[in-house]
């Protein structure tokens, strides 16, 4: 479905988004390693201990969310090119500063949106919280180049908030949000903005190997960015109908991971079980139990 803005663009072909997708993986190969050894992001405000206690470096975050944001630009028609990149940077730039502001003994429970509430009501915001209004702005702000309607742009807004929040939920395991997001993406590479989609899948096939050997993760900065992506691609592709009906799939996840372990979901599903553990390390001392990518020292 074509937005308020035109969606001719010379770089429309699939010979020309296939090129984008290899060049994204290749850019985001690359870059992930020589900024993951470089010195000045390789000190203690990068790393994190991931589920197995292994220390791994944030920078996947911020490459990716820069690489997926640049590359989509030149694969869209004008009227779609400035309001992706905003998306995916200004989704990158507050999830990385949760990434790393995030991670204080006080900041133990401000976990999903009731932690956030319950430090809002005791009078704090938390890092948590920021995040979530950042993501919601940047998305309505994108969200005027898929509908000038107002209810609709709100609906088109909440697909793309939606998404990045699903991606960042499963960001639980090595590669587990790359594998999601190339999934997806690899589906969603035809029509006006599918250049966004090839962004999408170039970077998370690019990171993949790096995410898999537990040498850095996604984090909040790279999983909003790719699910913040992806999410417009959806919006974008879709009727006001079905924009809703995936609004409603995603509020519908979200509650569920409040109550629900997405991980426990995912090792008792045959199938699902066997992609998630695919190309990571095996962990003796753990059956796949609820964790989190950036466990709260």
């Amino acid at each position: 479905m074509s937005g308020p803005h035109g969606d001719h663009s010379p770089w429309g072909s699939a010979g020309q988004r296939v090129a984008g997708v290899i060049a994204a993986a290749a850019g985001t190969l690359v870059l992930t390693e020589v900024t993951r050894r470089s010195s000045v992001l390789s000190g203690p405000a990068w790393i994190r201990p991931n589920h197995r206690g292994e220390s791994v470096n944030l920078v996947a975050g911020p490459v990716v969310a820069m690489l997926a944001s640049g590359m989509a630009v030149p694969l869209l028609p004008p009227g779609r090119r400035r309001p992706v990149l905003l998306l995916g940077l200004a989704c990158g730039a507050v999830g990385l500063y949760d990434d790393i502001a995030g991670t204080g003994p006080e900041l133990r429970g401000d976990k999903g949106f009731r932690g956030h509430l319950q430090a809002l009501s005791s009078g704090r915001v938390s890092t948590g919280a920021l995040k979530v209004i950042g993501v919601v702005g940047a998305s309505l702000a994108a969200a005027g180049s898929v509908s000038s309607g107002p209810v609709d742009r709100v609906i088109a807004a909440g697909v793309m908030a939606g998404t990045a929040n699903l991606v960042n939920l499963l960001d639980l395991r090595p590669g587990r949000a790359a594998k999601a997001s190339a999934l997806g993406s690899a589906t969603l590479l035809g029509g006006a903005t599918g250049g966004a989609g090839a962004a999408v899948l170039g970077t998370s096939l690019g990171v993949l190997p790096a995410d898999l050997s537990e040498k850095v993760m996604l984090g909040d900065a790279g999983a909003n960015a790719l699910g913040a992506l992806l999410g417009y691609r959806l919006a974008a592709g879709a009727s006001p109908l079905a924009r809703t009906s995936m609004l409603a799939v995603l509020v519908a996840l979200t509650a569920a991971s409040e109550k629900i372990s997405f991980t426990r979901v995912i090792a008792a599903t045959p199938g699902l079980r066997d992609l998630d553990r695919w190309g990571r390390p095996t962990d003796p001392r753990s059956a796949d139990g609820a964790g989190t990518s950036l466990p709260r020292p």
